[in-house]
């Protein structure tokens, strides 16, 4: 599989998924800007505006009505932090025209009614609709507040919003209640024209029997009406910083079980540094033969769970336990071992190869999702590299204990966080 790319107006990308795996089509698009204080919040809540309604299709019920007169197509939207880009996210799936009982031509019309609430927003009095916007601010408000709520996802947040302090990738992919109050409808719809204007565009299909989408694409009267743009540059920052001493940040509230949170920076500059860097995590904590679960969990049974994931766009690995409050002291000493025994070559090639395979086994699965393709490519998109799975695949079968090793004796922790009762 591969993504094959179109660009149909300067900073407008169309990518082509072939694919036969699957009886439906997947459309996306995605409207990335660099992650910013300011707006954080007004995108957050534009992507919930516009999925109320059209010009065409005033209200969610009308949307949902055309979308089952099309054999019950499905659509979705969110927002997500990749790097520092902010992505404001829209899909719609629908059946394959080649599985439709008469033909029809599902394909333009799934792509018609995604660009019309992207594109062609439901405006009155030059903005917003008043009581959409009213009913999205309150639900916005919900989802920001509620985040305490779980745990496990709070102590993540709150470790990586320490670690980037006053930096894009420290805020909160939702924005802040502060926020939303001082959001008009006038003020929103004018953040929207700016943003359309201006954001970097990519719109994907996946699917079977897509010849000439993107000219079908091109054609659409609202892809029309879109300006040729010059993206600002949203590359992440990941110049890491040698510091004396990790930052240590304690909190507490009423939980039945303490969260660490262990935010960890790759200093090496290595080539290949992002390959080596999902090796090295996976044997220091992302399965169950690894060492954080091994030693952590299993031998000194200290924590209900252990284990690391890798942010590559920013370099950085994030530790984290739910352990028996008592047991901090205990749990941070063995995590600490961890990271030596690492620097120390305490591994061997039955663990770099029991890594890689779990690695590849992950890999493979990519194209079996038709999102998790798209999220794959996307994340090539947003970080400038084109990489194919197949590639990717070799650059993590070729790597060595020599640059784990090189990459092990450049981590350095950059902050410790702990939930507490």
């Amino acid at each position: 599989m591969s993504d094959i790319k179109t660009e149909i107006k300067t900073g407008i990308i169309v990518h082509q998924i072939d694919t036969n795996k699957f009886k439906t089509n997947l459309f996306a698009v995605f409207l990335s800007v660099p992650l910013k204080r300011d707006t954080v919040t007004k995108n957050a809540l534009v992507t919930a505006v516009l999925r109320r309604g059209t010009k065409n299709m005033v209200s969610q019920q009308q949307i949902s009505e055309k979308l089952e007169e099309m054999y019950g197509a499905n659509f979705d939207c969110g927002i997500e932090k990749t790097g520092d880009s902010h992505t404001l996210k829209f899909y719609l799936e629908a059946i394959n025209d080649e599985f439709l009982p008469e033909k029809e031509n599902l394909l333009k019309e799934s792509l018609d009614i995604l660009f019309d609430i992207i594109f062609n927003p439901l405006i009155e009095n030059g903005k917003f609709k008043e009581e959409y916007v009213k009913g999205e601010k309150q639900n916005l408000k919900q989802i920001i507040e509620s985040k305490i709520d779980n745990k496990s996802a709070y102590s993540l947040e709150r470790c990586i919003e320490e670690m980037y302090k006053d930096k894009p990738y420290g805020l909160y992919k939702y924005g802040y209640v502060e926020d939303i109050d001082k959001i008009t409808s006038e003020d929103l719809y004018n953040y929207y024209t700016s943003l359309i204007q201006n954001c970097k565009i990519d719109i994907f299909v996946s699917g079977a029997e897509l010849q000439n989408v993107a000219e079908l694409i091109q054609n659409n009267e609202l892809i029309k009406g879109l300006k040729e743009r010059q993206p600002a540059n949203i590359e992440s920052d990941t110049k890491k910083e040698r510091i004396d001493e990790p930052k240590y940040v304690e909190e507490s509230m009423q939980v039945a079980q303490g969260k660490i949170v262990v935010g960890l920076d790759i200093l090496s500059e290595q080539d290949d540094v992002y390959y080596v860097g999902s090796v090295y995590n996976t044997i220091l904590g992302g399965g169950s033969n690894s060492k954080l679960f091994q030693n952590v969990r299993e031998k000194a049974s200290l924590a209900y769970t252990c284990g690391s994931s890798y942010i590559k766009r920013k370099k950085n690995i994030i530790i984290r336990a739910g352990i028996e409050i008592e047991n901090y002291d205990k749990a941070i000493e063995i995590i600490k071992q961890q990271l030596e025994d690492m620097r120390n070559g305490k591994f061997d090639e039955d663990d770099i190869e029991k890594a890689k395979k779990l690695l590849i086994s992950s890999i493979d699965s990519i194209d079996e999702e038709q999102d998790t393709e798209i999220t794959y490519y996307l994340g090539q998109e947003l970080a400038q590299t084109n990489v194919p799975i197949d590639e990717y695949k070799k650059k993590i079968q070729e790597t060595t204990k020599e640059q784990i090793l090189e990459l092990a004796k450049s981590i350095q922790i950059n902050t410790i966080y702990f939930l507490r009762a």
